[in-house]
């Protein structure tokens, strides 16, 4: 079994507390099709466990199968540069099917960004460094392909069915609350 090897830390894109019981990381490409199958899960996931769980998005664009995935992941970079990085991750993905300059820029203009800086940032490369650090942590923890998740660290390697994920994500919160057991009882 596969470890996430770098620690989330506030840093990271994360929907939640950075103190639930369960972190969720997702590695994913917003260009990949099982990606892009795997968002309306992941969201059905937040809602069921609410509070108890966090998602963390990870950038593992795989550039060589999906030409948009780079851009795609800094076009959210941009966006989360002003503090909207969800609500472009939710775009792109709800978009998938039309991932390009044009798309990043309808999005962009949707959520009151400057088109004019979200073009310079992509012609720049402004944010590939981040993405690159994403993608690198990644391949440090075992991830060869997308989407790949971590459960409170470890690499979740069962189906991507809703109910699947939903045991795993049960599991991890037992073992959460045991681990927070002994200290609630002042051992």
């Amino acid at each position: 079994m596969s470890l996430l090897r770098v620690a989330v830390t506030p840093d990271d894109h994360i929907q939640g507390s950075i103190t639930a019981p369960v972190i969720m990381v997702e590695y994913g490409d917003y260009e990949c099709p099982f990606c892009g199958l795997a968002h309306p899960m992941v969201k059905r996931l937040q809602k069921r466990f609410g509070r108890e769980m966090s998602l963390v998005f990870r950038h593992f664009p795989l550039a060589t199968a999906h030409p948009h995935a780079e851009s795609a992941a800094e076009t959210a970079e941009f966006a989360g540069a002003h503090e909207l990085f969800w609500q472009m991750h939710d775009g792109l993905f709800e978009n998938q099917a039309r991932l390009g300059l044009p798309l990043y820029l309808s999005l962009a203009k949707a959520l009151k960004l400057s088109t004019d800086k979200l073009r310079t940032a992509l012609e720049t490369g402004l944010f590939a460094p981040t993405v690159r650090s994403n993608f690198i942590g990644g391949a440090r923890s075992g991830v060869n392909g997308t989407p790949s998740f971590f459960i409170n660290g470890r690499r979740y390697d069962g189906s991507f069915e809703f109910q699947d994920m939903v045991v795993a994500i049960d599991l991890a919160l037992l073992e959460a609350k045991a681990s927070l057991a002994p200290h609630l009882r002042g051992a």
